[in-house]
């Protein structure tokens, strides 16, 4: 674990001293290996996983580069991050204008979602750091109200998720119209497919890569388990029992559609657990309003789709509860990481039905560990736990029922031409006695599935 301070990275005093009215005393892992490569001049690509202190890993670079090299003339930004939600870009914009408190660095957002009247500061006055959604800052390029040209570096923040909510286009327009910036630094939850190493390569010239996985200390600060459920009525006993302990203080529970959020919500509702619920395609008021309650407190749950499983920043949540389980293993480890952060442990559990079996295990191997299966007395499942047919199980079995009844070899010999070859055909002056015609022996009969071996 690094036992190096924010001084020794070089930073200037007034983001040192920022960083600690934040509570922050020394660096995380991925802080001490971005941020040397960084202000060095590199351009990064790094694998962060959410909560390990990304955010600031390019924060602090890009604010001691602005401190540096002091703007000479008003204009428009010099920093562009971009990042694939409204949420993750406010938590960034709020996190910067932390970090920039006591400098006179001006920071700004451009999210879709709000009214353009509040874009107007970073479209038309002197503006440091712009934090923005790909496809609003988009328009505002084409509409040229965004100025580019200025633009000194720029950050992809989770530019997995980029890919996978279809910005590429958008993201590969705004490169090109900041081409003429001095370094870029991408960040995503893994380095990992085709797609993104090709987007990397594209816009990165000679990067420093850098993998950032937590150690396996700060893994341990979630605990993470199962329960089993035989049904969906089960599945909701289980949840409301959960959701009544003393220990789970503020939870988030994960759905997989909006239907079902806005079900499960209303069911809690009627069990006397209130909740505040998020979703995708939500009015920003709504959005903000809910999170709201949720932070101060006058709710301790919220139901949420997958919206909310990366780059929200929500202080002290004890618990994320999966009712439903992700599509894909990587979600699950955005998910858990909404809890255990900045140093507090926190607790992971999935109901898991029969059909979610076979993710489970998916998951488990994803994170190179068991999940442990926890019962509760009086909730005990009636059935065992669903087994999962190994691929290799399938293969033999197939074999088995679609091989043929085994044939008798045929041998070469057996089968090839009879009599003299031509290079032992008569001597010259030598009488030759005609042979009867024979019938041709027939082809031989291979089996391909033999012939394969």
């Amino acid at each position: 674990m690094s036992t190096m301070t924010f001084e020794q990275l070089e930073l200037d005093p007034v983001l040192v001293r920022a960083l600690a009215e934040m509570g922050y005393a020394k660096p995380t892992t991925i802080q001490s290996q971005v941020i040397p490569e960084a202000m060095s001049g590199r351009d990064i690509m790094a694998s962060a996983p959410t909560g390990t202190g990304k955010t600031a890993a390019f924060l602090l670079p890009v604010c001691q580069h602005l401190l540096d090299f002091p703007r000479r003339n008003a204009g428009p930004t010099r920093i562009l991050i971009l990042t694939p939600t409204r949420e993750l870009a406010m938590q960034i914009g709020d996190d910067a204008k932390k970090i920039v408190k006591h400098t006179p660095l001006k920071v700004e957002v451009i999210t879709g979602g709000v009214h353009e009247s509040q874009h107007l500061p970073a479209l038309t006055k002197t503006t440091d750091i712009v934090v923005a959604t790909p496809g609003r800052l988009l328009q505002y390029i084409e509409e040229e109200s965004f100025d580019s040209r200025d633009i000194e570096m720029l950050v992809l923040d989770e530019a997995d998720r980029m890919l996978d909510m279809g910005f590429i286009r958008e993201v590969d327009r705004i490169a090109a119209e900041a081409r003429w910036r001095r370094q870029t630094m991408l960040f995503s939850a893994t380095l990992e497919g085709k797609s993104l190493m090709k987007f990397a390569a594209d816009l990165l010239s000679n990067p420093v890569q850098l993998s950032a996985e937590p150690p396996r200390s700060e893994r341990k600060k979630i605990n993470q388990w199962v329960h089993l459920a035989d049904n969906p009525e089960h599945k909701f006993a289980l949840l409301v029992h959960l959701l009544r302990q003393a220990e789970v203080k503020r939870s988030i529970i994960f759905v997989k559609t909006r239907d079902r959020l806005m079900e499960l919500a209303s069911r809690l509702q009627q069990e006397g657990l209130y909740n505040a619920w998020l979703r995708g395609e939500m009015e920003q008021e709504k959005r903000v309003e809910a999170l709201g309650r949720f932070r101060i407190g006058r709710v301790n749950i919220l139901v949420a789709t997958d919206v909310a499983s990366r780059g929200i920043d929500l202080p002290e949540v004890s618990h994320v509860i999966n009712y439903d389980m992700p599509r894909t293993a990587d979600v699950y480890v955005h998910r858990i990481g909404r809890t255990g952060r900045a140093g507090q442990k926190g607790t992971a559990i999935s109901l898991v039905e029969a059909h979610d079996m076979p993710l489970l295990l998916r998951i488990e191997k994803y994170i190179e560990e068991p999940l442990k299966r926890r019962i509760v007395d009086e909730l005990r499942p009636q059935h065992k736990e669903a087994r999962v047919n190994s691929g290799k199980r399938k293969d033999k079995n197939k074999n088995k029922q679609t091989s043929p009844v085994k044939k008798e070899k045929v041998r070469l010999r057996d089968t090839k031409a009879k009599g003299k070859p031509k290079w032992a055909g008569p001597k010259p002056g030598e009488a030759v006695i005609p042979k009867p015609k024979k019938k041709a022996a027939p082809a031989p009969q291979w089996d391909d599935e033999d012939d394969d071996e």
